[in-house]
């Protein structure tokens, strides 16, 4: 029996060169709309990310992630996107774009506990 919570996760992917296609699974964001749910969870990992010998700074990328935390929590600090309705938000970190942090197209499924399934999905996709 599926879980009573419809939820919908995204992986948050760095892709160091663009134009190479290549990437790295850092995150995942989680939103449910029935629950007014929206969480993500990222790391860095310098030992991959210095397999691609790219030229991202590290401190970048991690104030890049914090944005997607402070958007997804809706902190005041977040932007005006933060102060967006939760499923607008999700939207908006999920659209489609050719920057160095990008994400994965939306996956659904069903939860009873949207936390577990959080980390159940950083564990198996991230790390």
């Amino acid at each position: 029996m599926p879980g009573k919570h419809l939820y919908e996760y995204a992986v948050i992917r760095l892709v160091p060169r663009v134009e190479r296609e290549e990437f790295l699974n850092v995150g995942i964001i989680i939103f449910s709309k029935d629950a007014k749910y929206l969480n993500c969870k990222y790391r860095i990992d310098t030992d991959k990310l210095n397999l691609f010998s790219c030229e991202l700074e590290v401190d970048e990328l991690e104030n890049n992630l914090k944005a997607f935390e402070k958007i997804c929590s809706g902190s005041k600090d977040g932007g005006p996107v933060a102060s967006w309705e939760i499923p607008d938000r999700f939207r908006w970190l999920t659209a489609q774009r050719s920057s160095s942090l990008q994400t994965s197209r939306p996956h659904n499924g069903f939860s009873d506990d949207l936390e577990a399934t959080l980390e159940r999905l950083f564990g198996e996709l991230v790390l």
